[in-house]
């Protein structure tokens, strides 16, 4: 147990997060990966995103994940081994790996997992598998086991997860096709529309950052660059709060209607449970002004968020690891339901 390491990794589409028992510390950083000609691999993580929409021809930035899944189990496993060496250099005889996942995966889905783990220095690790409702639920405080009925809304960069956990288990989960990404692209689209300005989508998620939010309170414009629609070239301009918004809120009331056919179709004891105790919201979204308070309102239900917004399935995977009574949770990547041991 001295020498061996344990890694909890939440493979984010937009950062990953990966907390180290040994040094009790989480690294953050981007899942991206920068390629040259195809097959020569030059940066990773947050200096790879650097280079994102600003590379030449000859340059490939993108991420290994895709919707919440591996889209690219090569490149995923280079940006994974690389970014463990920055938090430890050495492994142990036989690390463990627990990831956070999606629900309802593939037994392919699954064996990708493995595969990822399980090259290079970690050809010989054990990796376990725990439902990302699981691991939101534990850093959200939530009494899996004796919960009538919790519901969660974890809103990722690529989707959103909404699930419910009852009878200790999670009963029923569906995932969206929105997320942080989805409200970037509107903000390029309402941009173009209402400026005439072309802007990245990188420029998109920093307005997102300084501007999004639901208080009418305040009033902001920022100054980008981009290039203009008419005629080609690059000029500034200047993008309002007013803008931002109108983007944001038409993602968000989308998300609203499904998460709202999502509760009418829910058990009613079940969905009697959830209004009672009120929906918890994750993911990087929740940084977002006041979004729990509009969401509140739209869906008629008290709306509480995690206190760890994008790293609460990270700091779940933290509770497993470091409390032995958790470790039911987690299950081999080859196969559900094997007995969990060191």
């Amino acid at each position: 147990m001295i020498l061996q390491e344990i890694f909890g990794v939440d493979l984010g589409s937009d950062t990953v997060k990966i907390y180290s028992l040994k040094k009790d510390e989480i690294l953050i950083e981007k899942n991206m990966i920068a390629i040259r000609n195809g097959d020569e691999v030059i940066a990773i993580g947050n200096d790879a995103y650097e280079m994102y929409e600003k590379s030449p021809h000859n340059i490939e930035v993108s991420s290994p994940m895709s919707g919440g899944m591996i889209a690219n189990i090569g490149h995923l496993e280079v940006v994974l081994q690389l970014l463990l060496r920055k938090i430890s250099r050495y492994f142990g005889s036989r690390p463990i790996v627990y990831f956070s996942v999606p629900m309802n995966m593939t037994e392919i889905e699954k064996r990708a997992y493995h595969a990822v783990a399980s090259g290079g220095d970690l050809r010989k690790s054990r990796v376990y598998l725990v439902e990302r409702p699981i691991v939101n639920a534990l850093a959200l405080g939530i009494p899996i086991t004796k919960t009538r009925g919790s519901m969660i809304i974890d809103m990722g960069a690529q989707s959103t997860e909404l699930s419910i956990i009852a009878d200790s288990r999670v009963i029923i989960s569906k995932p969206l096709g929105s997320g942080g990404n989805s409200i970037d692209d509107a903000i390029v689209a309402n941009v173009r529309k209402r400026c005439g300005l072309h802007i990245s989508r990188r420029t998109a998620a920093r307005l997102k950052a300084a501007m999004a939010g639901f208080s009418l309170e305040k009033s902001e414009a920022r100054k980008v660059v981009g290039v203009d629609t008419v005629s080609g070239l690059p000029r500034e301009g200047i993008v309002t709060d007013v803008i931002v918004n109108e983007a944001v809120r038409r993602i968000v009331n989308h998300m609203c209607e499904e998460i709202q056919l999502f509760l009418e179709r829910t058990p009613p004891q079940v969905r009697s449970s959830i209004l009672q105790e009120g929906i918890y919201l994750a993911g990087g979204c929740t940084k977002i002004t006041n979004l729990s308070a509009y969401l509140s309102r739209r869906l008629e239900c008290a709306v509480k968020t995690s206190q760890y917004s994008d790293l609460s399935a990270v700091y779940g995977l933290k509770e497993i690891i470091t409390h032995k009574t958790l470790w039911h949770w987690a299950f081999p990547a080859r196969s559900k339901g094997k007995k969990h041991r060191y």
